[in-house]
């Protein structure tokens, strides 16, 4: 399925129609909820509201008919249906359909307008920073490159040795082997197969994760992103005492990789888990930087903030998750227009906000309204001057 890339968010933020459909709803990615087609019937349900919004736009059977084509399609697509995440995005126009299954639990919703609402996907370019993951074992080595919301796993067989047995030999498995049944009979036999290792042992060791890390350094030379291992306890300062990589991340995925976390998503989802404190580093400074800075560094009035934004002033904005502002932007006069609520001809404010702060490489983070800066406000913005 495609992944949702920076080059699609901004495409999607290019895309102007007279006709822009957005569809987001959360989806299952197994169980009872997926053998009852309870995705296949919100869809149905959301396409259903989209039909009765455009014949009140006025549009004739025949175009609705021609949009709602690919929708019909994915509907009878059950493959389609049992292979999801935890969101799926649509974005329909003439002659133009996207779907994109995410790992982002969106709120069900439609938008029909000139221009499609890309709000909802601001967390997969907020807090998204990059990171290597190793997966570290005695008898097997995988690494990767990830983020919060993907995994990609890296070819490393011309690189490091596959196992321990490659770097030492034969020796060291068959005194592995015997140890562990031995330590089995006493009674003092570890999680899944390894006992903490003889000091001969963690010699061995120790030059296999050496090689290892002088392997990787032609990928990790000169980066500057977290090194995040997933191993088990006794091997971790092992390697950190064998690594010459300067940002091996002080917390780790604890356990046999192999044999506790034998899907890969199993694996990613648990070393997102561990960097959160690194993923939150971001929003948190800037969430300070909003009390501590003076009042003609910050804002907290969409009527300010909209201007701001498209002058380039917009360092952060941070804008409340699950709501919407109703209004109007009218950018040769510089003038907010706000409504209580949708009227014709209104757009979301807040998505407004969002894609321009993004297509100018502003930060965005989706925030509930008890962490907003100023709880009275939906949008709140750091400036850059």
């Amino acid at each position: 399925m495609p992944v949702l890339s920076k080059e699609n968010f901004e495409e999607l933020a290019r895309f102007n129609n007279n006709l822009c459909i957005s569809i987001f709803l959360p989806t299952e990615r197994a169980g009872h909820e997926v053998l009852n087609e309870k995705s296949k019937i919100q869809l149905k349900s959301r396409w259903k509201e989209v039909y009765e919004k455009l014949k009140d736009q006025g549009l004739r059977q025949d175009e609705i008919d021609q949009l709602g084509e690919p929708v019909e399609k994915l509907l009878d697509d059950r493959n389609f249906w049992r292979h999801q995440s935890e969101g799926l995005a649509l974005f329909i126009s003439k002659d133009f359909f996207r779907s994109y299954t995410l790992p982002v639990d969106f709120v069900e919703m439609s938008y029909v307008s000139d221009h499609f609402y890309l709000k909802p996907l601001v967390p997969l370019f907020s807090g998204d920073a990059r990171f290597y993951l190793l997966s570290l074992q005695p008898d097997k080595v995988r690494f990767f490159e990830a983020t919060r919301y993907r995994c990609e796993p890296i070819d490393i067989e011309d690189k490091v040795p596959a196992q321990l047995e490659d770097r030492v030999g034969h020796d060291f498995e068959e005194r592995g082997t015997k140890r562990k049944t031995q330590n089995s009979r006493m009674g003092s036999f570890t999680q899944h197969g390894y006992a903490p290792a003889s000091k001969d042992e963690r010699n061995e060791i120790l030059r296999f994760f050496r090689a290892v890390d002088k392997g990787l350094d032609d990928i990790l030379h000169d980066q500057r992103v977290p090194l995040v291992l997933a191993c088990q306890d006794y091997l971790y300062p092992i390697y950190e005492e064998a690594t010459s990589y300067q940002h091996l991340y002080p917390d780790h995925v604890s356990g046999n990789p192999t044999a506790d976390y034998p899907d890969d998503k199993q694996l990613h989802q648990k070393a997102v888990e561990v960097l959160e404190p690194f993923f939150n580093k971001d929003k948190d400074e800037k969430l300070a930087a909003f009390q501590e800075l003076g009042p003609e560094r910050v804002s907290s009035s969409v009527s300010e903030i909209i201007p701001a934004l498209y002058e380039g002033k917009v360092d952060t904005l941070f804008l409340q998750n699950r709501e919407d502002i109703w209004g109007k932007y009218n950018e040769k006069m510089a003038s907010v227009e706000v409504n209580p609520e949708q009227q014709n001809g209104d757009v979301s404010l807040m998505n407004l906000a969002a894609v321009k702060a993004i297509e100018q490489q502003g930060k965005v983070f989706l925030v509930d309204r008890q962490f907003m800066p100023t709880q009275e406000s939906k949008i709140c913005a750091v400036y850059r001057y």
